[in-house]
């Protein structure tokens, strides 16, 4: 799966930021959807379930009307199974854990800020997995110059990311959960299941000053890749505590493509310049990213899988930056030219032997199209010695 930079409602100044927050970019949209479905909403919801698979999956070209007579044709941004963006819509609503799983670039990250945006408002509330991720990130420090003056208070607590959506009954989020150390995810263990976190620093005389309960309504969505395990497994106790959800890659190609081609678009327009890559070039592009990915061309052929994920992401990347040579260095050349070489980049970034791997998909999958006479492909295979 991925996402679809579609257009958006308010938001920030454009120009400002090189990425705007999802509650930003998409903020009309928002605003409308919370008032289009008039249904019932778990607590602290900012719209109803209905309204949340809508604004991710987007209303098909079709206008919504609202109850107060505005129109509004509601963007697709997430390209993928309509029924998993519902699993998790449920999961949430239960205020149950969801863990979206995947190859890296899938969009589990952007799926879980489009999700937190929507249910409740934000997508900010949120913590960064990495082999330094300490206990404290998940659950709150001390502002220690404050501690030292006026001893372990509320004013001094400074909470985290996952403590603050407690308070307010949001969504938190936790990228690469598994990257985590195991004393740092069992933290979340006690969270999910009984809803509220130990001060014991401000207990005192009172255990109850020491206590903050959930809201209702906080949830967490974390993201984990199938293809790096990270630092830790988790835990069978973690694991209980989660809806596990698995994001795979889009599946039909002309999908793909345009979103490829929408997300390279918005792209070289964030640097001032226009897309104009030919639709057969980034067709190509394209297609050889699913043959390496998926190990099997469009015909049948076998292709030898390199070890690198050939994921929609990357397309994203090399479009991209074919789009830029265009634009900054065009001199004339075909922009087909410069393909084998971005191919070649992308492939050999984790093994060595993907090098060979990408020449094989030349002389198998290339060359067989090329012998069977489509232009662009016989342009390609005329290119195999720039791969050297």
């Amino acid at each position: 799966m991925s996402t679809h930079n579609g257009p958006g409602g308010g938001g920030a100044v454009s120009g400002t930021r090189q990425v705007e927050l999802a509650e930003d970019r998409y903020a009309h949209e928002l605003e409308f959807l919370a008032g289009y479905d008039e249904g019932p909403r778990p607590p602290g919801w900012r719209m109803t379930p209905r309204a949340v698979v809508l604004f991710v999956c987007g209303s098909g070209g079709e206008p919504l009307r609202a109850p107060d007579g505005q129109e509004l044709v509601v963007s697709r941004k997430f390209v993928g199974d309509r029924a998993l963006v519902e699993r998790c819509v449920v999961t949430l609503a239960g205020e149950r854990g969801l863990l979206l799983v995947g190859e890296p670039g899938t969009a589990k990250s952007m799926l879980s800020e489009l999700l937190s945006a929507a249910v409740c408002g934000t997508s900010t509330l949120t913590v960064q997995g990495t082999a330094g991720t300490t206990e404290d990130q998940l659950r709150y420090g001390w502002n220690y110059a404050m501690l030292l003056a006026k001893g372990p208070s509320r004013e001094a607590l400074v909470p985290s990311p996952v403590l603050t959506a407690m308070s307010r009954g949001a969504v938190a989020r936790v990228e690469e959960v598994t990257r985590c150390l195991p004393e740092v995810q069992d933290a979340l263990v006690s969270l999910l299941s009984e809803r509220r976190m130990s001060v014991p620093e401000l207990a005192g005389g009172d255990a109850a000053d020491g206590t903050v309960h959930a809201v209702p309504g906080f949830t967490l969505i974390a993201t984990a890749n199938l293809r790096d395990k990270g630092v830790s497994e988790m835990s069978a106790a973690l694991k209980r505590r989660f809806n596990f959800e698995e994001v795979g890659p889009i599946g039909d190609i002309e999908a793909e493509t345009e979103l490829v081609r929408g997300q390279a678009t918005a792209a070289l327009a964030r640097s001032g310049a226009a897309f104009s890559v030919d639709d057969a070039v980034l067709e190509a592009l394209v297609t050889a990213f699913r043959d390496l990915r998926s190990g099997r061309s469009a015909e049948g052929w076998e292709v030898e899988r390199p070890s690198t994920v050939m994921s929609t992401a990357e397309a994203v990347h090399v479009a991209t930056a074919m789009g830029l040579g265009v634009a900054y260095l065009g001199d004339g050349r075909d922009v087909a030219r410069t393909l084998p070489g971005h191919l070649l980049g992308t492939v050999r970034k984790d093994d060595p032997a993907d090098h060979a791997r990408l020449l094989g998909y030349w002389d198998g999958p290339v060359r067989r199209r090329a012998e069977g006479g489509a232009p662009l492909w016989r342009t390609l295979w005329e290119l195999r010695d720039e791969l050297r």
